[in-house]
């Protein structure tokens, strides 16, 4: 494990810029929870996560589900950079029909990718069931998986939940990307979930809280999940929607919202300058 933290914050700016530059290049995508998991994924697929890009099936690998499928950018451009692909791809693939990159992971056409998602609610149960085959195998790997705070909304994500600290996965870790907005409005507003961390504790998993900016702050509870095996741990990231371009943060329009020309071309200013 390098734990180069100037390199892995490097390597985020990149895949901010690489997400910027897919979704401006097609005039779709989802944008703004795209970005507020870029240090996450870059945490796991460049430290972190035990895989080969050449050998993207191999049994022992830890697998990564995108559960908050709509931010596919996020994961196509990470998989990119790690080697699962030539990153030209993500200019002339990207949303376009029968590409190998859809709008929303295809695990049949991108390599890397271990779970078709689209409606949300269903990663979870996914990873359970991964987690679960890898413990009847006896295989040391794990199974890492993004849920969305506007995700926790689905009632499948508490069943799930219940699921893995009923079999004690403790080969399994939850990041909850707690950016505070959703499609339409503030998360509160559509359905307020009130205390997410005092939830996933009632459902019996290991609770860690953590700015999910920070990457610090990310390895530590990442190298506490590890350590704890008594069931299931839920990383609570508090993150920012759009974080990497000033006038993108927080603002619940770049949800979905496509950059025009001088927002790409700011937006790209300011990344470039980090």
């Amino acid at each position: 494990m390098s734990r180069n933290i100037q390199e892995l914050k490097t390597t985020a700016n990149t895949i901010r810029k690489d997400i910027l530059e897919m979704i401006y290049n097609i005039q779709s995508g989802h944008l703004g929870g795209s970005f507020s998991e870029v240090e996450i994924l870059t945490a796991l697929y460049f430290d972190e996560m035990d895989y080969d890009p050449v050998n993207p099936g191999k049994p022992d690998r830890d697998r990564f589900v995108l559960s908050k499928g709509h931010t596919a950018p996020a994961l196509y451009a990470t998989l990119a950079n790690a080697g699962f692909f030539p990153k030209e791809k993500l200019m002339s693939s990207f949303r376009r029909i029968d590409s190998m990159m859809q709008g929303h992971p295809d695990m049949k056409k991108t390599p890397g990718v271990e779970m078709t998602s689209g409606s949300l609610g269903i990663g979870l149960s996914t990873a359970n069931g991964m987690a679960l085959g890898l413990k009847r195998q006896n295989i040391d790997s794990r199974v890492y998986c993004m849920i969305g705070d506007g995700e926790l909304n689905e009632g499948q994500i508490w069943e799930a939940a219940a699921t893995a600290s009923h079999y004690h996965l403790d080969n399994i870790a939850a990041f909850i990307d707690v950016n505070g907005l959703q499609n339409d409005a503030e998360t509160k507003k559509v359905k307020d979930m009130l205390d997410i961390a005092a939830k996933w504790r009632a459902f019996g998993w290991n609770v860690i809280e953590i700015n999910g900016h920070n990457f610090e702050e990310i390895f530590e509870a990442l190298d506490t999940a590890r350590a704890y095996k008594d069931g299931p741990t839920a990383i609570v990231a508090h993150t920012i929607k759009g974080k990497g371009v000033s006038f993108m943060e927080n603002v619940v329009a770049f949800h979905g919202k496509t950059p025009t020309a001088m927002e790409y071309e700011n937006g790209m200013n300011e990344l470039n300058s980090k």
